[in-house]
């Protein structure tokens, strides 16, 4: 009898911030703590500007947002309950160690701004929650990682299934939460809308 399997798995977690618990975060209050910390991160800006980063982003800059600012204390808590739904489903045997947050930035591309294919390595979960998202805006993109590997092999069928695609395109909407391991990469495409696209990413480490 044939039989065909899909083997080594790469997961996707896809939800509501408020889907896990009763969350404290409301989208409006978010997206204006997001606008007045840019204005004021004078230390981010600067950054963001030596290393030619279209936008803004408090991954240089300010480390500790959940220590300095209600709201992003309250979303991490929310975060939590969802990273420990998804590393249930992802199986890890945590050895009575816990996967905590290790890092949480805010990230604004203006019309323009791109964000390209990267990795986060020294992480176990990663993931972005989405604030602003215009119409039109970019997805994110995430690329199989056995690409390289596949020096001879021809392309997909253009209607080929999500889990056979070199390449997949996500567009969460407001207040989704994303989730994956931090070895898988992925980008954001040009913003091409006048508007604005906020989101928050986070980095779980274990330990």
């Amino acid at each position: 009898m044939t039989q065909i399997r899909s083997l080594f798995a790469t997961r996707l977690y896809q939800a509501q911030l408020s889907q896990e618990g009763k969350s404290k975060v409301h989208p409006d209050e978010l997206v204006q703590a997001c606008q007045s910390i840019a204005e004021d991160d004078e230390a981010g800006q600067e950054w963001c500007e030596r290393n030619d980063f279209p936008g803004y982003t408090s991954y240089a800059s300010l480390t500790d947002l959940p220590w300095r600012f209600p709201i992003f204390k309250d979303l991490a808590a929310a975060l939590d309950a969802h990273v420990a739904a998804f590393a249930k489903d992802l199986q890890f045997d945590l050895d009575d160690k816990k996967i905590k947050l290790d890092s949480l930035w805010i990230n604004i591309l203006p019309e323009g701004g791109i964000h390209t294919a990267h990795i986060h390595p020294h992480s176990v979960i990663s993931g972005t929650t989405y604030v602003a998202m215009p119409e039109g805006t970019s997805a994110i993109k995430f690329e199989d990682p056995r690409l390289a590997m596949m020096m001879a092999a021809p392309g997909r069928l253009a209607d080929a299934r999500d889990e056979l695609r070199s390449f997949v395109y996500v567009k969460p909407q407001v207040g989704d939460v994303l989730l994956w391991e931090s070895w898988l990469r992925h980008e954001v495409p040009m913003n091409m809308t006048e508007e604005e696209r906020i989101s928050v990413s986070f980095n779980y480490g274990w330990g």
